[in-house]
């Protein structure tokens, strides 16, 4: 993918956060660095962290801990225009296709297998992709606050509001949206670690352009490759669980969706967390980290 102007985040603007000492991982893909950590023992099964929009791998500093005292590799890329990934400045070098094939080839230089996938927002978007295109390297699916939007039914007030606001405020402090989106009051420095890949705002193409790319009409380009993907779905029978938070606008309801379709998530112990916004993994990470850890334990 040559021509495109692409940005990277100074090294300095991640010195010193709070709660994150993780050393940096890079591959390239594409001509485009992608930054993930990478912890634990390497020769266990994976659990792969997926963030979304317009968070980086910060969102997930709490659980990390937590997964590896239970014996566990984790990795949490930062999705391209995202955290230490480099930054297409066009929105329209964006898009879901785009973004799949980055993952993917991600996946595949690190030959992951038996993967644990945990995705929030744009996480399950392009995970669940991941998931329906490229089964065999994945054992189970935790969702959290996420869905695979393909063309149908009605997308929510808070989700247009949104869509909105991305396309068009001249005020686009990805620290204060993210706050935003919790119950619990964020320091501020919790704020400005969300802050520090975005020195200017031509670094936020990509925060900007997300959401208008979930295909909520039948026209979007990504519906038909979302609908192949739900057809995989409908017939996933390895374990899939759904632990969506009570208080998130955006999402809310959606974790029924894959309780009735995905065969996977029969007689699975699905879950409410509770006191949680749209970014559970900042108001209640121990707890969805638990529900992580004790669901690989019972379906190894």
């Amino acid at each position: 993918m040559t021509g495109m102007e692409i940005l990277r985040t100074p090294d300095e603007r991640f010195a010193d956060l709070p709660g994150y000492a993780y050393r940096p991982n890079y591959v390239a893909v594409d001509g485009l660095r992608i930054h993930y950590i990478d912890e634990g023992p390497k020769h266990s099964a994976p659990v792969l962290l997926m963030h979304g929009e317009p968070s980086w791998c910060y969102l997930y500093r709490k659980m990390v801990p937590i997964l590896v005292d239970a014996g566990h590799r984790v990795l949490a890329p930062d999705l391209v225009g995202f955290g230490r990934s480099d930054k297409p400045v066009n929105q329209s070098d964006y898009s879901f296709e785009r973004h799949v094939h980055w993952m993917a080839s991600w996946l595949k230089l690190l030959d992951l297998q038996q993967i644990t996938l945990v995705g929030q927002d744009w996480g399950s978007l392009i995970g669940l992709r991941l998931v329906a295109e490229h089964g065999d390297r994945f054992g189970r699916v935790v969702i959290a606050n996420g869905g695979l939007p393909a063309g149908e039914g009605r997308a929510s007030e808070a989700f247009h509001a949104w869509k909105k606001f991305a396309a068009s405020s001249p005020d686009f402090v990805i620290g204060r949206i993210v706050a935003s989106g919790c119950v619990s009051k964020l320091a501020p420095e919790v704020c400005a670690a969300y802050d520090a890949p975005f020195p200017s705002e031509q670094y936020k193409a990509g925060a900007r352009a997300f959401p208008n790319l979930v295909p909520i009409a039948p026209d979007d380009p990504a519906v038909p490759a979302n609908r192949v993907a739900w057809e995989k779905l409908r017939v996933w029978h390895k374990p899939f669980l759904t632990a969506f938070s009570d208080n998130d606008p955006i999402t809310q309801g959606g974790d029924l969706r894959f309780q009735r379709e995905v065969p996977g998530c029969q007689g699975q112990p699905h879950t409410t967390i509770r006191g949680a916004g749209h970014f559970l993994q900042e108001d209640k990470s121990e707890e969805l980290a638990a529900v992580v850890r004790d669901f690989i334990s019972i379906t190894r």
